[in-house]
């Protein structure tokens, strides 16, 4: 229960990430004393700190406070040589992963947990939003800012909780649903997974760990069902599309519902968060209507201004090839001039495997600028060879003539676009890196 967390003392390595600044934020706010620390100041370190919650700069064996009832949580991006980790493990102190700690908190409300490669933080954010606007008040961890209420998690006095489940690093087999969604199943992590087989069976697993199952209404989605035998489940779909500047129409369940948010994808999206609210208990009539003014999640299709020459600038995390697709079909739906698509690659790994699918999802684009990697837990020495060139070659080949820049840096990236941006364009900044600092660079 939640009297449980009166009194824990939770310490957070890698604080300023997504899902551990949101289970930070609810462990304050069910009575626990929380502490943590990252590498580097963040809005997410910004927001927790506003909290009440000392969070420091740089990773010490020092951040970690005094007693031994002290329990070191950590994500998978934080190595077993942190010096943090390290100290915890000469005092004797527990430590908990993220994946845990959640399924934790996901044991003591009715759950929703959202999963998919595509689309799982804005889908948990829509589904959080449906069931704001209907009056559940529900509770919500989500992997990126909920622009309705300005932060990426809280805890409502409803009787729900909407996780976001991550399959990244397994953790979302630790959750406790009582609905488990996916919204797609496509390899992404290739250090985690050896094969799409194994990434099926994963994703079965997370659903046969929900009381009820919804997933796409697709020939692929019932096919998987069939081959992980899922016999019962719920499917989720919208028909007569219409997308247009300012987002898109369609129907759904028998009901007419309106998005502000642009792209196709983003129909699909909708289609699966109000589905979870009806398998929830909401009636479609009732729901249908909720998303009208749902804004997206941060670093979702993200607005970020103009530039002094009249473009506009978008962020998106996209990260996957299919990623990069979407949004750059979502940005032809805004009667834009032309799409520059700048594009920061994420990860080594995924590059070395990814670059060809890469570069012909970048080639969509009018104008396709491609930045170095972003390494995140990855070293380059393990790579050698593997660069962000080899997305520009390959959307280069692709292109057929049309334009492919190449840049080692921002002040490179910024150089090039500052030349090439036009009145009349949409420029995309696209990756689940620090690419976002780049757009707001562009910016007036």
């Amino acid at each position: 229960m939640t009297s449980e967390w009166t009194g824990r003392r939770l310490h957070f390595v890698g604080l300023g990430g997504a899902g551990m600044s949101g289970l930070a934020l609810i462990a304050l706010e069910l009575g626990a004393t929380v502490t943590g620390s990252d590498r580097a100041d963040s809005p997410y370190l910004a927001r927790v700190r506003a909290a009440g919650i000392d969070a420091r700069i740089g990773h010490d064996a020092g951040n970690v406070p005094c007693g031994d009832d002290v329990e070191l949580v950590v994500s998978t991006a934080i190595g077993a040589a942190n010096p943090e980790r390290r100290a915890a493990r000469s005092r004797g102190l527990r430590e908990i992963h993220r994946g845990e700690l959640l399924g934790e908190l996901s044991r003591l409300r009715r759950s929703i947990a959202i999963a998919g490669t595509h689309g799982k933080t804005t889908t948990s954010s829509m589904a959080t939003h449906a069931l704001m606007r209907a009056g559940w008040d529900p509770s919500y961890v989500i992997g990126g800012e909920l622009r309705t209420t300005g932060t990426n998690a809280g805890w409502g006095t409803g009787d729900w909780l909407v996780v976001e489940a991550d399959e990244s690093d397994r953790s979302f087999l630790q959750l406790a649903a009582e609905i488990a969604l996916v919204t797609n199943i496509e390899l992404d992590h290739h250090t985690t997974y050896a094969s799409y087989a194994e990434l099926e069976q994963a994703f079965a697993a997370f659903l046969r760990n929900g009381l009820r199952v919804v997933v796409a209404d697709t020939p692929a989605a019932e096919a998987f069902l069939d081959r992980v035998e899922i016999v019962d489940a719920a499917f989720f779909g919208a028909s007569e599309i219409e997308l247009h500047p300012g987002g898109s129409r369609f129907v759904w369940a028998g009901e007419a519902v309106s998005l502000a948010v642009p792209g196709a994808h983003n129909v699909a999206n909708a289609a699966a968060a109000l589905t979870a609210c009806v398998v929830a208990g909401a009636e479609p009539a009732a729901i249908a209507g909720t998303l009208a003014d749902f804004a997206g999640a941060g670093r979702r299709f993200e607005t970020l201004g103009s530039t002094a020459s009249g473009a506009l600038v978008i962020d998106d995390y996209a990260h996957h090839p299919t990623e990069v697709r979407a949004a750059i079909h979502a940005a032809r739906t805004l009667g834009r001039r032309r799409v520059v698509a700048v594009f920061q690659p994420h990860l080594y790994s995924r590059t070395q495997l990814l670059a060809r699918e890469f570069g012909a999802a970048l080639a969509l684009a009018d104008v396709a600028v491609v930045l170095e990697i972003y390494p995140s837990r990855e070293r380059s020495e393990d790579f050698p060879g593997v660069s962000g060139l080899l997305i520009a070659e390959a959307a280069a080949d692709a292109a057929g003539g049309r334009p492919v820049g190449w840049a080692v840096d921002f002040d490179a990236a910024e150089q090039l676009l500052a030349a090439t941006l036009r009145d009349g364009d949409v420029c995309l900044v696209l990756g689940a890196g620090d690419v976002d600092g780049l757009g707001r660079r562009l910016v007036r």
